[in-house]
């Protein structure tokens, strides 16, 4: 026995490089692989902004968990690594620190992927890609010239938040209270040409395959449903009853809708509420909006007003609604007599339906709103269940439940439901209706007028249009010599870039200087991860054999947009001939873990400060550097910006890669947040220690680890021995359904309970016989080795083992040694736990009732009141039920 300390910087650089050496993680080739069953395991690549910290190792110790687990179950796996590089954050650090966008980028990956590697995690490197590299974006370019030859992608004009400082496009999340996060102007909603990708034409595949996602988590189907947002209802056309004299005074021929006579259309899921009607309200960019708009200056207003508050849905919802009377009636549907007002809201969008709504105040809230602010009259007409038709009224809320019809005349007396039905059959009896279907999803833009991204492989010639690339002279690479020295897009203003002959006439022309959005480069990196080296942009018989992804590993907050593009992308290039999966889904089994999150930390003068900058021993908070206290925030995402980060490189130089590791995995379930404290990584580091001891306190040359089952199985029958080897089994058993099912934090406790009897057991006066210690030693060595792989390594080498533990194969319980002779049964009182008894297996169930009438807890908790009933569930539960007590 050697009796020393583990020293974890030591193993650790160790393990890592004779790994390394080995080239352990290399996924074998189908052919290498014979008959040994694949798993493609990968989590959310990484953009390259900085620095890692133990926040980001969670997401990577999961899905190195899950595949170290199936290399061990004998699976050929692929865990591969790459970079999300393209973005504006490359561009904010040119303008900021003076460096160019792919230095800056590549520097951080050399930073990112050393850390990565202290983590000890088993990647694949060999596959490493980066979405800026030409290589990628080459073929990246190939795809993108498919799509558009299948009409995959188009041009259109579409709405945009447009940063007139800047000049460029901004995204939703980059309009701050209605202005642009970097300029702090005033965002302007245009109307730009802009690239589309037709996500459309998949919609109804896309929602439907949602039920074969069964390894995904509900609230992420939920979530791509909603998104996807298929509805059906019904188109209604509303007659125009008054306009003004300008709508009218439109000219024979004249191209455009004639706004005079052609009625407004609205789409409608709720056609059964249109004798509820109140109002409608067209979107401020509706095309009758517009016309008025320029008679009226306050119209006009209106709509300048609205155009400041972006695009965003979610900033739309949360504005204040306000609307605009246009001056303008409509007829209703059901009745030429009943004439309705015509508004412009700003709550109204024209992405959705046909740009109009009708308002129903009794039944939608946000109709409600605006109806009692702009005191328009109306009508309930869906009666709640239970309440009387004659004294009914609408309160603060509407009713927005299922309900029966009435004040709504042919209609009166029916369900929701079918009133539904019935109105629609009235509608297109009256050819002012159909019954139709709509989505919510939108065709996906995919223009940025950004430098660092991919290049759109297009020309725009006078004579020719819009000309693709030839293949031959792709890719159309991104210029080193740029300035951010003015607004907008550095391509556009570069001198020479943009200036090119036209590939078809040869005449000068310009290239395409928006680049594609960075969402682009992420929806098909998994495809060339099966052969990044390939001459097209997927090896079709390397994605055959490797896709779909086993187990994706990533962020919650993923779960729409990225995860929605890459199942329109396997889509779009299945179509394209260029991938063979015809189910179209390129994740079999998805996880979206939880974060890490840390106290914030403000000094005296209200700057943030890092866990580093306080002292808290004392339960006080202190900043180091000038002794003031500190004010301490809540539990927040680790963060750059609240600097609540704990750096990974500091933090493996003290404690270690594998502390690090088991304490992202253990402390709380994994889809759940965990709460990072130096506390708990202490007690980790000296658990480490305790397991270490372990594997250190078995007697030197007691054997070959992998060969002691049969030995330990005859070595003899002690107590000490059973109890040892139950205690080995089981944990193997729970360790394996554990790393299946996502349980990381049940299998660490698993272990903990584990290494307790082991620890004890070596320290008994009748101890284990060495037979037994070393199966014992070697489970533990092999189901620690997914979780901890370094300390596991040193272990198996201590105990004798051969090669590496990684390839050691996975431990195989006794199922005879997982059946225990005695059960632990809990006594519940009242519905409260109050104690247990501990009965042999078979133990009639008369018998267990009155051990558990006996226990000493039990007997304390009843006292003088008197024994109702006792229900045995047998082998689980004791229930005792009381009399009431006397009052």
């Amino acid at each position: 026995m050697s009796k020393r300390r583990y020293n974890p910087l030591e193993a650790e650089g160790k393990w890592q490089a004779e790994w390394q050496q080995a080239d352990l993680f290399r996924a074998l080739a189908p052919d290498e692989a014979k008959d040994a069953p694949k798993a493609y395991v990968l989590e959310m690549f990484p953009y390259p902004s900085g620095r890692i910290h133990v926040g980001h190792s969670r997401n990577y110790a999961m899905g190195d968990v899950i595949a170290r687990f199936r290399r061990a179950n004998g699976y050929n796996v692929l865990h591969p690594m790459g970079w999300d590089a393209f973005g504006l954050p490359a561009e904010n650090a040119a303008i900021k620190q003076k460096i160019a966008p792919g230095k800056w980028t590549y520097q951080n990956i050399e930073v990112m992927k050393a850390q990565l590697q202290l983590l000890g995690l088993s990647i694949d490197w060999g596959r490493e890609l980066a979405t800026c590299s030409p290589e990628y974006y080459l073929q990246q370019q190939k795809i993108f010239l498919a799509f558009w030859r299948e009409g995959l992608i188009y041009r259109r004009k579409t709405k945009v938040n447009w940063d007139p400082v800047e000049l460029t496009v901004l995204a939703n999340e980059q309009v701050v209270d209605g202005r642009g996060w970097r300029s702090g102007a005033l965002v302007e909603l245009r109307e730009l040409e802009q690239w589309s990708a037709r996500i459309t034409a998949f919609a109804d595949d896309l929602l439907q395959a949602l039920e074969g996602l069964t390894r995904w988590p509900e609230k992420v189907r939920v979530m791509q449903a909603n998104w996807i947002g298929k509805s059906r209802g019904a188109r209604v056309w509303w007659p125009l009853a008054k306009v003004p004299d300008y709508l009218s005074a439109k000219a024979d021929g004249q191209a455009g809708p004639n706004h005079a006579t052609d009625p407004i259309e609205v789409y409608t899921t709720r056609p059964d509420t249109l004798f509820g009607a109140s109002f409608l309200a067209l979107a401020p960019d509706h095309p009758l909006t517009k016309t008025i708009a320029a008679h009226s200056p306050d119209v006009a207003a209106f709509c300048a007003r609205c155009a400041s508050l972006g695009t965003s849905e979610a900033e739309i919802e949360k504005a204040e609604k306000f609307g605009i009377d246009l001056g303008i009636t409509v007829k209703h549907p059901f009745d030429d007599s009943w004439e309705l007002p015509v508004w412009s809201a700003n709550f109204v969008l024209s992405t959705y339906g046909s740009g109009a709504i009708f308002g129903s105040p009794a039944g939608d809230q946000r109709d409600l709103d605006f109806a009692r602010k702009y005191d328009l009259p109306f009508k309930p007409v869906v009666l709640p269940p239970g309440a009387d038709s004659q004294s009914y009224a609408v309160g603060n809320e509407a009713f927005t439940d299922e309900g029966t019809l009435y004040n709504s005349r042919f209609l009166d007396g029916l369900s929701t439901r079918d009133g539904i039905v019935r109105a629609i059959a009235e509608l297109e009896a009256r050819e002012l209706g159909e019954a139709t279907t709509q989505y919510r999803l939108r065709d996906w833009g995919i223009s940025r007028q950004r430098y660092w991204g991919c290049p759109i492989p297009v020309v725009h010639c006078d004579d020719c249009g819009i000309v693709p690339v030839p293949v031959a002279d792709l890719p159309v690479r991104l210029p080193e010599d740029v300035s951010f020295d003015q607004p907008g897009n550095p391509l556009e203003h570069h001198p020479t870039w943009k200036h090119v002959a036209c590939p078809s006439c040869g005449k000068p022309a310009r290239r395409e200087t928006d680049t594609l959005d960075t969402f682009f480069d992420s929806s098909w990196y998994f495809a060339r991860f099966c052969d990044p080296h390939a001459a097209d942009p997927v090896k079709k018989a390397a994605a055959a054999y490797w896709l779909p992804v086993d187990q994706y590993v990533g962020g919650v907050e993923h779960a729409v947009l990225h995860l929605l593009y890459s199942r329109f992308f396997v889509r779009a290039l299945h179509q394209c001939g260029l991938i063979d999966l015809p189910s179209g889904e390129p994740f079999a089994g998805l996880f979206t873990q939880g974060m890490v999150v840390h106290a914030t930390y403000k000094s005296a003068k209200g700057e943030w400060l890092s866990p580093e900058e306080v002292d808290s021993s004392d339960g006080t908070a202190i900043e180091i550097a000038t002794g003031l206290p500190v004010t301490v925030g809540g539990l927040e995402k680790m963060s750059k910006s609240q600097r609540n980060v704990v750096d990974l490189d500091d933090f493996v130089r003290q404690l270690g890669a594998d502390v690090a590791r088991w304490f992202v995995l253990s402390d709380s379930p994994p889809e759940r947040d965990v709460e990072w404290t130096d506390t708990g990584a202490q007690n980790v580091a000296r658990f480490m220690q305790r397991m270490w001891t372990a594997f250190d306190s078995l007697p030197d040359d007691a054997g070959d680890p992998l060969d002691v089952p049969t030995a330990a199985a005859t070595a003899g029958h002690t107590a000490a021995d059973k109890e040892l080897r139950m205690a080995a089994h089981r944990a193997a058993a729970q360790l394996t359904g554990d790393i299946e099912g996502f349980r990381f934090n049940k299998g660490i406790a698993a272990i903990h309970e584990f290494v307790n009897v082991l620890r004890k057991a070596q320290g008994a006066p009748d101890r284990p016989s060495p037979a037994v210690e070393l199966e014992a030693l070697s489970i533990l060595a092999r189901i620690v080795a997914p979780l901890i792989p370094h300390l596991a390594e040193e272990g198996w080498h201590r105990i004798g083992g051969k090669d590496f533990a990684i390839r050691a194969p996975w431990p195989k319980p006794d199922p005879a040694l997982l059946v225990s002779d005695t059960l632990t049964i809990p006594i519940q009182i009242d519905g409260k736990r109050r104690g247990e008894v501990q009965v042999a297996a078979g133990t009639p169930d008369a018998q267990v009732e009155a051990l558990a009438l006996t226990s000493p807890d039990v007997v304390r908790h009843i006292a003088d009141r008197r024994v109702k009933k006792v229900v045995v569930i047998s082998g689980r539960i004791i229930n005792i039920v009381l009399e009431k007590a006397e009052t």
